[in-house]
């Protein structure tokens, strides 16, 4: 086994395993052998050595790492934006200095763009405000969306910020405050993904999957025009007729190690490329759904509910009257909730006189037959995570199609199931 083979595949194996570790618990991926695999890393193999310390030094091991290791994962610190910083600048370093003398201007103009991208959507998602609901903004937050009685309901208060929790909102143990439209915590921002930032960190994705593939396909025209200048019969697709394998593999080896740098630079690109355009694809789905990583746990969470046949629903009445106390009394939301969804222990229904509502309780089975009160369908999705604080009932008086918004209230807030593109990226 050559040394490239080697980098090569220790490079596919820890792509793998950071994936498995950070994205195991998505649920499109439950009950697959990913998810399994997150359990290994997350709760087996820990038990086990737990089990062994506790036997060897009676715990007192484990109770130093179990410190280190809940400093590492559960509070908010610049490790992992710091690796992924050298990771691009580093790579930048090895890479750039045998392939920039050999582009045309056109390609270092754009190379340049696709190099500075990454670095000004990276500080921005990084340093910007996330959405944390604080007393001053708690107002504002409150009135961005209705309370959609299915997975938020109006009351509710955060029992560490003290602050009743706007629509769509969810308190962060990492950074230790309530964040507005949380999507998630991103250990590679150091910075929770929410309705402030979220726009920054799409275009992070987009622009870091742009800068691997456009350096892996430029890397791999540099290798094959070097492997070209050995045998002018070389080319790198399709392998020229009549070759062997060897004869190719041969060629193309000498290609990468003629620069090591430029060599094994392109080998990463092509390899972690397909992780960041699966999981920006992802993030896409998301927005197309109207609902975040957050919300699609929740929406998976009442798919187990339904399946148990412990999941009701019933209408809301039309001109409900908001408790000012627990709920802003206008949002700029098109639309407002038309339903309440409710869970039982036994699978019994609620008491027809008990809550909000009105008519008989009906029991669900699938997601498709509750409204996703927060998808406005896809265009309108992307204008609320691109144009803060869009005016959407402005937008609305103002448009002759009465039924925009509602037009797909009728569409099933199923759960991302992503399992396709995130297996892409492994």
């Amino acid at each position: 086994m050559g040394v490239l083979t080697r980098i090569a595949l220790g490079v596919l194996a820890i792509s793998f395993m950071t994936f498995v570790a950070f994205f195991g618990r998505l649920p499109a991926l439950r009950h697959t052998p990913i998810a399994w695999l997150h359990r290994a890393i997350w709760v087996y193999i820990p038990n086990a050595i737990l089990a062994l310390d506790q036997r060897l030094t009676s715990g007192r091991l484990t109770t130093g790492l179990g410190r280190f290791g809940n400093y590492v994962m559960y509070d908010r610190h610049p490790t992992v934006l710091i690796f992924f910083l050298l990771l691009l600048s580093v790579g930048e370093y090895m890479y750039l200095p045998g392939v920039w003398p050999r582009l045309s201007i056109f390609h270092k103009i754009l190379g340049s763009i696709s190099i500075v991208l990454p670095y000004l959507f990276l500080y921005l998602a990084a340093h910007g405000d996330p959405g944390a609901v604080t007393p001053a903004s708690h107002t504002r937050y409150m009135s961005h969306y209705p309370y959609d009685f299915s997975l938020f309901h109006p009351g509710q208060a955060c029992r560490t910020c003290g602050l009743l929790k706007p629509p769509r909102s969810k308190h962060c143990s990492v950074c230790k405050r309530c964040v507005h439209k949380m999507d998630h915590h991103c250990v590679f921002i150091n910075n929770c993904v929410g309705y402030g930032n979220q726009h920054y960190f799409i275009l992070l994705l987009l622009s870091t999957a742009t800068l691997t593939l456009y350096g892996g396909v430029l890397g791999l025209v540099i290798i094959s025009d070097t492997a070209r200048s050995r045998n002018p019969a070389f080319s790198l697709f399709p392998k020229p007729p009549g070759w062997s394998w060897r004869e190719y593999l041969v060629l193309l080896t000498f290609g990468i190690q003629s620069d090591v740098g430029v060599g094994s630079v392109t080998l990463l690109a092509l390899m972690t490329s397909p992780l960041v355009w699966g999981l920006l694809a992802y993030h896409m789905y998301l927005i197309y759904s109207g609902t975040t990583t957050n919300e699609s746990m929740k929406w998976q969470d009442w798919q187990l509910e339904m399946d148990e046949g412990c999941a009701f629903k019933r209408a809301l009445p039309a001109d409900r009257a908001k408790d000012p106390r627990h709920e802003a009394p206008w949002s700029r939301w098109p639309v407002e909730s038309m339903q309440i969804l409710v869970r039982t222990r036994d699978g019994t229904p609620p008491n027809a006189n008990l809550g909000p509502g009105v008519g008989d309780w009906e029991r669900v089975w699938r997601l498709r037959d509750v409204e996703n009160l927060y998808d406005l369908g896809f265009w309108d999705n992307l204008v609320d995570v691109f144009v803060p604080d869009y005016p959407f009932r402005q937008a609305e008086a103002a448009n002759t199609d009465l039924e925009r918004g509602k037009r797909r209230s009728k569409r099933p807030p199923h759960a991302p199931r992503a399992s396709g593109l995130v297996a892409a990226a492994t």
